[in-house]
């Protein structure tokens, strides 16, 4: 998808530079800032198709940039590039709605690849998920259209990630899926997105549907996971 709009955070002005060069010969138009306010007032006032933060970053960090968006759009791809490299780390920009972590120093030619394959399914009408209303998780209401998971106490809000691999559980319900499938269905053939990653989003939904003693996820040994409901 080229044309693209990107808003690309770095206060490393030398580094900024180069990439952003190197973007924009890929084709990509590219509205770059070094500091957290100025990039905060640019997510509140403008649409872009992809965004790369770093994590840190003068005035306001990078993860709560990435919560910004999120308010404002569940689904547009966000990339983090940080030094900040630790296992930890990449859990949490995960959590809080990354599409994915990269640390630096890092290849422009993976950057270009990563963004090529965000861009593309961001723009895809997920044809690989059956797309319903909603489902009943045991004493859940999914809303997938919505990006919410409810039951009677409390309503809980789901990435564009989190909501397309719960579908997919739920569409499959019973069923033991394979690892490599469910990266291959939900995510598409990215050989990038790591399965250590999966694990993330699978610990994420198994805390959303805790309340309910019926419904698990479980872990099948060397193989996938299975959404069970229990009746």
């Amino acid at each position: 998808m080229k044309n693209a709009r990107i808003l690309y955070v770095e206060d490393d002005l030398t580094l900024s530079f180069v990439t952003r060069d190197n973007l924009e010969r890929a084709g990509y138009s590219i509205d770059s800032c070094d500091d957290g306010i100025a990039a905060y007032e640019k997510i509140a006032n403008g649409n872009y198709d992809l965004y790369i933060l770093d994590v840190m970053l003068p005035k306001i960090d990078g993860y709560t940039l990435a919560r910004k968006i999120r308010e404002k759009n569940e689904a547009v791809p966000i990339l983090f590039l940080s030094a900040k490299s630790t296992l930890e780390d990449k859990i949490y920009g995960l959590q809080i709605g990354a599409d994915d972590y990269i640390t630096k120093p890092f290849s422009i030619e993976e950057l270009i690849l990563k963004i090529e394959i965000f861009l593309k399914r961001s723009n895809i009408d997920s044809s690989r998920i059956k797309k319903e209303s909603d489902y009943k998780i045991g004493n859940y209401t999914f809303l997938h259209s919505a990006l919410q998971l409810t039951n009677e106490n409390s309503t809980y809000s789901l990435t564009h990630r989190e909501a397309e691999l719960l579908s997919y559980f739920c569409i499959h319900s019973g069923t033991i899926l394979k690892r490599d499938d469910i990266l291959n269905k939900v995510w598409g053939n990215d050989h990038f997105f790591s399965s250590r990653s999966l694990d993330v989003f699978i610990s994420r939904l198994r805390k959303l549907l805790k309340a309910d003693p019926t419904v698990k996820i479980e872990n099948i040994h060397n193989i996938g996971y299975r959404l069970v409901v229990s009746n």
